[in-house]
């Protein structure tokens, strides 16, 4: 296929698909203890909060790991670094599910996989650069993060389902064995590079590291963009990983939280496909981050204080839609605003803040829900509040350039 003077190649999407097979496996592991956190409280004999540290452990983790990981993305490349997460999610996956009756090994075995993270979700901006055209690259990292949506999605909506049928043991083994399909599917498939770029040459020019680090931390529209990621992403770790408490104080059960955390991601889902490719069709980011923040203002207004099942549900899949889907635009758009700085390195550093601000906003939930009821209605309605500021700071937003070396 001949596009403007370069060749791209259809194996991208071979990739592609691999790539989103190891985001999958490992985002699947990452929630696993969200839907089921009073059952897995029960089970090991230790408080919510503990069975939350089973999921914050993955943010804890990322923020110790994502700069050396960012690192060896960008020197070593996609086989290596990708790789090295993939053996990680099977390896520690597999574990899990071998020492699951014990909490401090579980725990210790999420680590593991935890480590992985950032070595496959900060190559998705290096995947789309290296396989895929200027006017693709929005399109690709957005099925990249459908993957994790999807991963989550399976997480939330089939774990209860499966504890339920099988008991917590069970399911532990069926996920570490599912993991074991990561690395094996991706060092048969994925190679390195194509034969020749999928863009011009001044498009594949990058810095160093750490010499491209402080390009990025000189520009103001990056700064507002960490910031949005930190809001927004922080929202969505402390929302998930607490999803069952969020809704268990109005009535309902693990299952039903398992399908409104679900219904949220499948929104993501179906918002990935739609609007990072209209983001490449229009070559625009900043009108679509904006629309997108301020659905998801709405969205959370509905999960803080709907009461009935239906609009719970529609409230998450509102949520999830725009939300999620700014997600991957967010990402490229970061990855033009900084160029020529490593993809790795700007997907990693905003990554890093939703890890960050996770951290603080799942404790903080905990921390400021009633002692009474065990309601979460006040801190969620601080994370709404923190929403509208992340909304206008999107509108200061200005464009970025760099497309136009692609016209």
């Amino acid at each position: 296929m001949e596009q403007t003077g370069f060749r791209v190649y259809g194996y991208r999407w071979v990739v592609l698909l691999v790539f989103m097979i190891v985001i999958l496996a490992n985002q699947l592991l990452w929630i696993t203890f969200a839907p089921i956190t009073g059952e897995a409280a029960r089970f090991y004999g230790v408080s919510d909060l503990w069975i939350g540290l089973l999921s914050m452990s993955f943010m804890l983790v990322y923020i110790i790991v994502s700069i050396p990981a960012s690192w060896i993305i960008d020197r070593f490349g996609i086989r290596i670094s990708v790789g090295i997460g993939a053996i990680l999610t099977g390896v520690f996956g597999l574990l899990r599910g071998l020492v699951c009756y014990d909490y401090t090994l579980v725990l210790m075995a999420q680590v593991g996989i935890a480590i992985g993270q950032p070595f496959i979700l900060n190559a998705i901006t290096k995947v789309a650069a290296r396989w895929f055209p200027m006017d693709e690259r929005a399109t690709a990292s957005g099925l990249a993060t459908l993957s994790m949506y999807v991963g989550i999605l399976l997480g939330l909506i089939i774990t209860p389902y499966l504890v339920m049928f099988f008991g917590m043991e069970k399911m532990l083994r069926i996920y570490g064995l599912a993991s074991l399909l990561a690395p094996v599917v991706f060092f048969a498939l994925v190679r390195e590079r194509p034969l020749t770029p999928p863009c011009h040459a001044i498009q594949e020019e990058r810095m160093l590291v750490f010499k491209g680090l402080g390009q990025m931390l000189r520009q103001k529209d990056f700064w507002w963009l960490l910031l949005i990621f930190f809001i927004g992403l922080g929202a969505f770790n402390s929302v998930t990983t607490w999803i069952e408490d969020i809704v268990r104080p109005r009535g309902f059960q693990p299952s039903q939280a398992g399908i409104i955390g679900g219904l949220m991601i499948l929104g993501g889902v179906i918002g990935a496909l739609i609007l990072p490719p209209l983001s490449d069709k229009y070559r625009k980011r900043v009108p679509f981050i904006v629309m997108a923040m301020a659905g998801a203002v709405l969205g959370m207004i509905g999960i803080t204080f709907a009461t009935t099942y239906w609009l719970l549900l529609a409230s998450s899949f509102f949520l999830g839609f725009f939300l999620l889907s700014a997600g991957p635009i967010g990402f490229q758009y970061g990855a033009e605003l900084t160029f020529p700085a490593p993809e790795g390195t700007s997907n990693g550093l905003l990554l890093l803040m939703g890890q960050i601000s996770g951290i603080a906003f799942i404790i903080g939930m905990d921390v400021f829900k009633s002692a009474r009821t065990g309601s979460m209605t006040l801190p969620l309605v601080g994370l709404t509040g923190l929403m509208v500021l992340s909304l206008i700071l999107c509108i200061r937003l200005r464009e970025s350039n760099m497309m136009t070396l692609n016209r």
